[in-house]
């Protein structure tokens, strides 16, 4: 029986290796969020775990996998009998790396994947308020050549608009648990794009428990693993001392 290294009424964290910890756990998740080691730096935790895309296949039907593209390229066939759906890019205040032949790097892609038929996946786009002109109207016909044609409809204002595909978040620098800690504001989005609310979450690489922590918030349970102690603690220790404020 795996113990939790810590737990509350809405989240469990576990340390291990996620290839040992998940099958042990026989749990299914409603969504994935996860930001895996890419194999992109020299840095000792930097190692890509083979096989885990199949291995969470097993747990869920959703998926939000951060990465960069070269990582992707490189490891698409382990991303076989995955499907892909979109790709939302976080835009960085600032840029990372030094390399001085490349554009300044200042985002990073999360993608959505899933199996199954797409009807079966839970996907609810959250809408943004809008403060522009109302654009309600009557009657008009829709033709946009690569999307196709809509006929006469009425459309009504309702103020708000789609989520857009770029989110804009500042880096987290002060206070930073992990070398590659994600903003819960830009986690939040997409969680409640891909988890019903009530539902699970799963971190098979939590880090520090961004993921845990936005889940919990937005009342939804998760579930995180983490192979490395010091991150685990780190994360704990948040999750512990972090008031509970669910988001209504």
């Amino acid at each position: 029986m795996t113990e939790p290294y810590w737990r509350d009424e809405h989240v469990e964290l576990y340390l291990g290796d996620m290839r040992e910890v998940l099958p042990a756990l026989e749990l299914q998740a409603d969504l994935v969020v996860t930001d895996p080691p890419y194999q992109c730096t020299s840095l000792a935790w930097d190692s890509w775990p083979d096989g885990w895309p199949a291995l969470v296949a097993q747990a869920s039907a959703s998926m939000w996998c951060f990465g960069s593209m070269r990582m992707l390229l490189e490891r698409r066939h382990d991303f076989d009998g995955w499907k892909l759906s979109q790709d939302v890019v976080w835009e960085k205040s600032n840029g990372s790396g030094f390399a001085r032949d490349r554009f300044r790097r200042v985002h990073e892609i999360a993608t959505h994947w899933y199996r199954g038929d797409w009807r079966d996946i839970h996907h609810d786009t959250p809408r943004t308020a809008y403060s522009g002109p109302d654009k309600s109207a009557r009657g008009r016909e829709s033709r946009t050549p690569h999307t196709g044609a809509i006929g006469p409809h009425t459309y009504v204002d309702t103020g708000t608009r789609l989520a857009r595909s770029v989110i804009k978040a500042g880096a987290v620098r002060y206070q930073r648990r992990h070398p590659t800690e994600k903003p819960v504001e830009l986690l939040a989005p997409l969680i409640e794009y891909a988890c019903p609310p009530g539902g699970t979450v799963l971190d098979p690489f939590a880090g520090s428990g961004s993921t845990l922590d936005a889940a919990r918030t937005l009342g939804r349970r998760a579930i995180g693993i983490e192979a490395d102690e010091r991150y685990c603690e780190a994360a704990a220790l948040r999750l512990a001392a972090a008031p509970l404020t669910l988001a209504t």
